[in-house]
């Protein structure tokens, strides 16, 4: 015979004396004696140290480093934490970290020869079998810690894959299950040290509901660190694993406080503490030791900042940054042991909540929502994200709550957007001055406007009746006057002649998208509607962006909510990049600044003006009485702030909102204050740079250049431009 068949059968014979081994201790009953277990104890035991370790369970990872655990996110402070995420609550940690007591006390209360045994105690096996069929004593378990730990990660490795047979396979109890833990407890022994396999068995062990791991456990139940555990605290959490739910201190405490004191007891039989120490643990009451922190999960737990957790957590899943597909980003972030960093702050966060909830409360009667967003030009980081709504992605969320962030676009956890109305203006203007055209260009404006002669239009042709808040219209009127005091018709003109592919172009490069998940492309559903009622919904994030390109010398940046991410091992990981870039020139964008705060200053955003004199930039709006907007910026924050019924259309004509009774609205009645309350009150924190200076227009800009000679005739559609030369 073949010295590999030789080995081979020496295998299959041992695998049979172990499983023969383990029958006999069901088997045996009355039949068995202590005296004759013992020669046979001692047999096993040594079979067992020669079982052969390529026994292994394929595809299953038993590294005790190798654990899921919780990952947390922080505000931009480093500090605040905003949420938790887990699918098992776990904090894993060195050995080195874990209280001396807290050491002793598992192997104490589970597995006392453990550092004597090679996995398989066959000792103890027979041992636990004697106490409970010959003696008729408590039932005992004869697993080892190794053996625990093995079936505590079939366990979890079947709740990962989403395998409820598996998971209930790798817990039943049958002679298979035991002997494959055995064999795969042998290989352990062979290749991690006892160290280390009780490292494994304190982090992935489940000590009460909801709890997994040693640093978890001790943190929920007395507010610290494993490694500062007392003797009656290591004690008291060592006895949970018996039965999570039964010996919960913060459920049952007198049955915990008998349960621990059976663990000390087993510790002073162990010798690793002396009777008195453990007298003076039992004399402390349970419910005076006990320290209580949850350890909440998930964005639901987040308060105010729900809203923008939530974003976070649509950053990472939406983004091949972290991972090939959406199952590895949610594992990663539910099982990777990540710290995120994130973008938020606390402060502006806070009163942006503050701030939409004074002006529409949760509450409020009519049902309209508030949304706001806020972020930093030039860096693309987003300060602050805030709905009137409760965050609930339950299902019993009632109408005051909702999981759905009318802050942001739709693939990013929001809804289908806002019309835009008068606040687009400001992109029809960046775009007539980035592509040449005067600002002070006199535009001959009608009441009437040809569909057929916009450039790249989605509608059909038809004739498009077009008038100023008010009625009628100013023929001619510059682009600079038709921003300042809000007009529609020059607008028309505006967009007829530059045509509707430039100004998606314009807009586009500034950071304007859709908020629809299937049509985010503006160039795709641009219409000529869209250039005064701005009929496209976009979120208030987008708008926010597109206003900071402006307030950044024409660089545009991606939104982004991450700053920096490390993973379970403190390696700092790759995260979505802002894309900085020059969208417009910065002549043009200065000079759109000017006539922002040129139409603050005398014209339709006058109310708009901050407090203490600082340098305002805004545009106020309103789309076809169905939402109320307002969006502008200083040099250092630029927020926008939109109102309605997002859900559907519905008019502000003759509403009552938070106690006040209008026949008619507009955003400065409602969206501006919003704005004005968070931007007053954010700045006054002093965290925020404004320069006073900025918006110096160019005056080649404001010339009346008009870069070609029009002329106007007349259709059956109404008017339509003619560009002669």
């Amino acid at each position: 015979m073949s010295k590999k068949k030789q080995k081979q059968a020496k295998e299959h014979k041992n695998v049979f004396v172990l499983l023969l081994a383990y029958v006999l201790c069901i088997m045996a009953g009355g039949f068995v004696t202590s005296g004759f277990l013992l020669p046979f104890a001692m047999v096993t035991d040594q079979v067992a140290e020669s079982a052969s370790p390529s026994l292994a369970v394929s595809n299953i990872d038993f590294n005790p480093n190798n654990l899921p655990q919780q990952s947390k996110m922080y505000a931009a402070d480093g500090t605040t934490l905003i949420a938790t995420f887990y699918t098992q609550n776990r904090i894993v940690v060195d050995l080195s970290h874990v209280s001396k007591y807290m050491q002793q006390a598992v192997v104490a209360r589970e597995d006392r020869r453990f550092f004597q045994h090679s996995g398989v105690d066959v000792q103890g096996v027979l041992r636990a079998f004697v106490q409970t069929y010959v003696k008729g004593g408590d039932t005992q378990g004869g697993s080892t810690l190794t053996q625990q730990y093995v079936k505590n990660m079939l366990i979890n490795q079947a709740t990962e894959n989403d395998d409820p047979i598996g998971a209930y396979h790798a817990s039943e109890d049958t002679i298979a299950r035991k002997l494959k833990e055995m064999l795969i407890s042998l290989q352990l022994e062979q290749k991690y040290s006892k160290s280390e396999i009780l490292q494994g068995y304190l982090n992935i062990a489940q000590f009460g509901t909801s709890v997994y791991g040693v640093e978890t456990a001790a943190e929920h139940y007395f507010s610290k660190s494993a490694a500062d555990l007392t003797l009656g605290e290591a004690a008291t959490i060592a006895s949970i694993t018996k039965n999570p739910a039964a010996y919960d201190p913060t459920v049952n405490p007198d049955a915990a406080q008998k349960q621990r004191d059976i663990v000390l007891d087993l510790m002073v039989e162990c010798g690793f503490v002396s009777q008195d120490e453990a007298n003076a643990a039992k004399a402390e009451n349970m419910s005076d030791m006990l320290h209580v922190k949850d350890v909440p999960v998930g964005c639901q737990t987040a308060g105010n900042a729900a809203f923008f957790c939530d974003y976070v957590v649509h950053q990472i899943e939406n983004s091949d940054t972290f991972g090939q597909t959406a199952e590895e980003r949610q594992k990663l972030l539910y099982q990777g042991g990540l710290t995120i960093y994130t973008t938020m702050d606390v402060d502006a966060e806070n009163l942006a909540n503050q701030a939409v909830r004074n002006g529409i409360p949760e509450n409020d009667p009519s049902g309209f929502e508030a949304a706001l967003a806020s972020v930093e030009p030039g860096t693309g980081k987003v300060i602050a994200l805030a709905i009137n709504r409760t965050y609930n992605a339950l299902a019993t969320a009632d109408g005051t709550e909702t999981a759905i962030n009318y802050a942001v676009d739709q693939k990013d956890g929001g809804g289908g957007g806002w019309q835009t109305g008068s606040t687009f203006k400001v992109i029809n203007l960046t775009s007539w001055l980035a592509n040449g055209y005067g600002a002070r260009v006199p535009l001959p404006t009608a009441m009437a406007y040809d569909t057929g002669g916009f450039e790249c239009n989605h509608e059909a042709q038809t004739t498009w009746s077009v008038h100023n808040f008010g009625g009628g219209t100013v023929n001619p009127e510059t682009p600079e006057q038709a921003l300042i005091m809000s007009h529609n018709t020059t607008q028309a003109t505006l967009g007829q002649r530059l045509g509707l592919c430039k100004i998606a172009d314009t807009a586009t490069s500034m950071g304007y998208k859709n908020s629809s998940a299937a049509t985010p492309d503006i160039h795709d559903t641009i219409a000529p509607t869209d250039l005064i009622g701005g009929h496209n919904g976009a979120s208030p994030l987008t708008m926010a962006t597109v206003f900071a390109t402006i307030a950044a010398k024409g660089v545009h940046c991606d939104p982004i909510a991450i700053t920096r991410v490390t993973n379970s091992s403190g390696q700092d990981m790759a995260v979505p990049s802002a894309n900085c870039s020059q969208a417009v020139p910065e002549n043009v964008a200065q000079t759109v600044a000017y006539i922002m705060n040129e139409g603050v200053q005398r014209g339709a955003a006058t109310s708009a003006k901050l407090n203490n004199n600082v340098k305002t930039f805004a545009k106020t709006g309103t789309a076809d009485n169905w939402y109320m907007l307002t969006g502008g910026f200083v040099t250092g924050l630029s927020t926008y702030v939109a109102t309605g019924n997002e859900e559907k259309l519905e008019s502000w004509d003759g509403m009552t909102i938070n106690g006040r009774t209008r026949s008619f609205w507009d955003g400065s009645y409602i969206a501006t204050p919003i704005w004005k309350e968070f931007m007053n009150n954010y700045i006054a924190t002093g965290k925020v740079q404004h320069d006073d200076n900025y918006g110096t227009a160019d005056q080649s800009l404001l010339s009346s250049n008009s870069n070609g000679t029009w002329s106007t005739t007349t259709t059956g559609y109404g008017m339509k431009q003619v560009k002669v030369s």
